[in-house]
């Protein structure tokens, strides 16, 4: 009881502070889960829960989007699951859609409330790994007493939004832990894993929204983004996952408008990534080939003609020379 006195106290204190909350994400998600959700950090109230009929119909709403996330959410829990982790799927909403946990820990997440079709948004549970991650629309890392409601401070919560196919958020990756031992070092660690997930889930639910198109990869500096384009065959952009609409300057969210890919490639801000990329594509299957350019790119899926567009672009030549140089 004092533990939990002392935390109510520190969260009340701090969140009076107007310039704390101005130097502190923390505290200014405290401040407003008093302030604008109408919260008390000693609330013993048991969690929100959809029930099983709203829930189902948020999960076929979202179909796709778990069938794609359902892999790399077992090969997370694969790696972090041994350590009395749970890794859960929410959505935008921050209702839980997709949960694994051990057997032995089951309990234990389950009267946490860290289960299918509760509600961890922060206007229902004031500052947590799920909510604070999709209000701030940022990774986080909250351990124990940084929780908001004092009957979450046995808990630590590694997350990192997940954005859809249009570049909205879609939604949310969480590794919640239940060992009161785990230090804050090991939460950055599982952190990282996080967050590597979350964009490989973004990544293969963009590959999945355009099947027939291709798809080229940037590199880029921002190492916390999915940089994907969707190029149909005539060499129209129709898609890009948030990275890349960052990166060329495109529609932040929604439908963007056709462009071609040639006047993109020649904007600032990926040039080289997306042109190293297509370079390869056609080294490989000119060498595939033998150099046979018709067949070459028969296997590309485009027309003869293109391909020589696209490799006096890209300054490749037809002999086996210039290809064991390029």
């Amino acid at each position: 009881m004092k533990r939990i006195n002392a935390h109510i106290d520190k969260v009340l204190s701090a969140s009076e502070s107007a310039s704390a909350s101005a130097r502190s994400r923390l505290v200014a998600s405290w401040r407003r889960s008093i302030t604008v959700h109408g919260l008390d950090p000693g609330r013993h109230a048991p969690i929100d829960r959809i029930d099983e009929n709203a829930l189902s119909h948020r999960r076929q709403a979202m179909e796709q989007f778990l069938q794609v996330a359902a892999p790399k959410l077992d090969q997370l829990f694969g790696l972090v699951g041994q350590s009395g982790c749970a890794v859960l799927l929410c959505d935008v909403d921050g209702v839980v859609l997709d949960r694994r946990c051990q057997d032995a820990d089951r309990d234990v997440f389950q009267s946490w409330g860290l289960t299918e079709g509760a509600n961890w948004s922060e206007a229902a549970e004031g500052t947590n790994g799920i909510g604070t991650c999709l209000a701030e629309n940022r990774r986080v890392i909250i351990h124990q007493g940084e929780h908001f409601l004092a009957r979450n401070t046995a808990m630590s919560c590694m997350d990192a939004p997940i954005y859809g196919p249009d570049g909205q958020l879609a939604g949310a990756l969480d590794v919640s832990s239940a060992r009161s031992e785990q230090t804050e070092a090991f939460n950055r660690l599982i952190a990282a894993m996080v967050m590597q997930t979350a964009r490989q889930i973004e990544a293969d639910t963009f590959r999945a929204a355009f099947p027939g198109a291709r798809i080229l990869h940037a590199d880029t500096d921002d190492t916390e983004a999915a940089t994907l384009l969707a190029i149909d065959s005539d060499d129209i952009v129709i898609g890009a996952t948030r990275g890349a609409r960052r990166a060329f300057g495109l529609s932040a969210t929604g439908l963007i408008n056709p462009v071609p890919a040639t006047d993109l490639f020649g904007r600032s801000g990926g040039l080289r990534g997306f042109e190293k990329a297509e370079h390869a594509a056609v080294i490989r299957a000119l060498t595939r080939t033998g150099g046979n350019v018709s067949q070459a790119a028969r296997d590309l899926g485009i027309g003869r003609a293109t391909l020589y567009r696209r490799m006096k672009r890209l300054g490749i030549g037809e002999s086996a020379d210039d290809l064991s140089q390029a």
